[in-house]
């Protein structure tokens, strides 16, 4: 009798059904291309699972409404519209008691706001840059933070609303920039304490007393790179404007052992990527996290990392849904 297969299915956002509906390139930047759904695609089917593309949250409502489950769900659907945006497909499955990878509904929405994350990190010790949120024009002359600062929307990714005028150097600049985001982004702004030193981005693997800390990318700009930031233009054009260098000096390893605490304070699960700068004396300080990392197996910064560090893609994603299976009780 023949071994019933895993059934995994696949939630996501394409980003050309969004460009199609008329939404902008930045708008549009953390969803995924098509090549990301075929790499996690093929990974699934070579561990002898069966493969079903579900696509984003309202194909996931139609399906389930119709009776159909899955055994797990890759989840890397981003959401479009609220702080609970990451939140929305976890929760879902949860309702239907379906396992997914990655975090659940608390982790993902509690990181995507970068100053309630923020507060955890600090309150638990681990070092973060010294930061106000600006909700309103009428916040802005209460920030009371040493210059030069530096200031992105609180609850974006892949470097939206960065430019170099994110860094900022008096209190006329602080009001322009953060009027400008204000009404571009329609949420706060998270005003922090800029910090000089080198630019790190680590990747993790595993839930809990699993997890680890594979290793530590050094994010360095280009010449023609846009200034004083991971910027969105430098991510969109990384190939060119950014090199990624694997290192592990003492910094690097620093960089390594405030990630995973950070990692295990925030309670995330399966894999993610944590990003890091230093102050002028060389101390690694964490800036954000993201529990839903790019999965690009070319573009994406942890795959990036892996790939410098020896481990392949399949490697990768199997590691991924082996976590979940376990943290669900599965065995495949």
């Amino acid at each position: 009798m023949a071994v019933k297969k895993l059934k995994v299915g696949l939630t996501y956002d394409l980003r050309d059904d969004y460009l199609k509906e008329g939404y902008s390139l930045e708008e549009t930047a953390e969803f995924d291309l098509p090549d990301t759904i075929d790499a996690i695609e093929k990974v699934i089917l070579d561990n002898g699972y069966e493969a079903c593309r579900i696509g984003n949250i309202k194909a996931l409502v139609r399906r389930l409404a119709k009776g159909e489950r899955w055994d797990l769900v890759f989840n890397i659907a981003e959401g479009l519209h609220g702080f609970g945006r990451e939140a929305q497909v976890p929760a879902l499955l949860d309702a239907y008691q379906i396992p997914y990878t990655f975090s659940d509904p608390l982790g993902q929405a509690l990181t995507l706001h970068k100053g309630m994350t923020k507060n955890i990190i600090r309150s638990v010790g681990i070092p973060t840059p010294d930061f106000a949120v600006v909700g309103s024009a009428d916040d802005i002359a209460k920030v009371n933070l040493p210059y030069p600062l530096f200031a992105k929307p609180i609850a974006e990714g892949t470097g939206k609303g960065i430019t170099p005028i994110s860094k900022i150097n008096n209190p006329e600049e602080l009001h322009h920039v953060c009027l400008n985001l204000l009404q571009n982004f329609n949420q706060p702004v998270l005003v922090e304490t800029y910090l000089s030193g080198r630019e790190f981005t680590v990747g993790i693997l595993g839930t809990g007393k699993d997890a680890r800390a594979l290793g530590t990318l050094e994010v360095i700009l280009q010449p023609v790179a846009e200034k004083n930031a991971y910027s969105y233009e430098n991510k969109e054009h990384y190939d060119k404007m950014v090199q990624y260098v694997l290192v592990n000096d003492d910094e690097a390893k620093k960089a390594m052992e405030i990630s995973l605490m950070a990692w295990n304070a925030l309670n995330l699960k399966d894999a993610g990527r944590i990003d890091l700068r230093s102050d002028a004396r060389g101390v690694p300080h964490f800036m954000e996290v993201n529990p839903l990392a790019g999965l690009n197996p070319v573009r994406s910064d942890l795959p990036i990392l892996c790939t410098q560090l020896g481990m392949s893609y399949n490697a990768l994603i199997s590691s991924i849904i082996k976590s979940a299976l376990s943290r669900a009780n599965i065995n495949n």
